[in-house]
């Protein structure tokens, strides 16, 4: 399938005076009458770019393991917070409102970022609603809680260990500390939260591995159950990490974690 508007009407947030880029969706669907989880891929570029490695290749990685998968092309710089979470939630929504078309189990949406996308994909898991009754639009519905989340080499804070052209690419030059604080997902997990799987590598000079560590910590301290592998080499940005065997290794990891909730059979 094509690209999809994820808005086919007035976009929120959009200024076409800051860009006239539109937000998209690319879906990557198996064939088949079998129902599927889906996983939504949010590649990472520090909240200025989207890198091309994070998107389509794990895309079609996940389509390898029997997951219905789409990448996310959201809004970044010159566009601000809170641009790209509307984005990644009406992404969720969006596949929730298809799930029956799709094939996709409604109940096993999940979500997949890299670094910047991985902070998008945390705060995503934190920050979400049960949808709007009322809502003219019936995708505004729909809940924007994902199942799942897949978080690699994450930036998860916007203050300690904090990359800090993400948060100046999310929240300009001088935020606010309430603002800081809100994206700031360590401190934003709850019991409600859903599962997670992190990986990252502990000589990433980029974002440090401490953004990892203190997300799962919060996971811990609100039993939310995780999993958590720190790789010893590699540097930042591996995306699927196919010329290193060593760290390759975390997408037979993911798969079997996402086996273990039900996203493929």
């Amino acid at each position: 399938m094509e690209k999809l508007k994820l808005w086919n009407g007035d976009i929120p947030g959009y200024d076409a005076g800051i860009s006239d880029f539109v937000p998209t969706i690319t879906p990557f669907l198996l064939s088949g009458s079998e129902k599927r989880g889906a996983v939504i891929v949010f590649p990472g570029g520090g909240y200025y770019i989207k890198a091309g490695h994070e998107g389509e290749p794990v895309a079609r990685w996940l389509n390898s393991i029997g997951i219905h998968s789409f990448v996310l092309d959201y809004r970044v710089h010159p566009y601000k917070y809170p641009c790209p979470l509307l984005d990644a939630q009406r992404a969720v929504r969006l596949v929730r409102y298809h799930a029956k078309e799709w094939n996709i189990d409604p109940d096993k949406v999940g979500l997949l970022g890299f670094s910047a996308g991985g902070h998008l994909a945390a705060t995503a898991g934190t920050h979400y609603d049960a949808g709007d009754p009322d809502a003219e639009d019936p995708i505004d519905r729909l809940s924007s809680k994902p199942d799942a989340m897949v978080l690699c080499y994450p930036v998860i804070s916007m203050k300690r260990y904090c990359h800090l052209g993400s948060r100046q690419g999310l929240l300009g030059d001088d935020p606010s500390a309430e603002l800081i604080d809100l994206m700031s997902n360590e401190d934003q997990v709850t019991p409600d939260t859903c599962p997670a799987f992190l990986w990252h590598t502990a000589e990433d000079d980029y974002v440090p591995v401490e953004n990892s560590i203190m997300f799962a910590k919060a996971l811990a301290a609100n039993k939310v159950p995780f999993e958590l592998h720190v790789f010893p080499r590699g540097h930042h940005g591996k995306g699927l990490a196919e010329d290193m065997p060593e760290l390759a290794v975390w997408t037979e990891l993911c798969a079997t974690w996402l086996k273990g909730l039900g996203f493929s059979g």
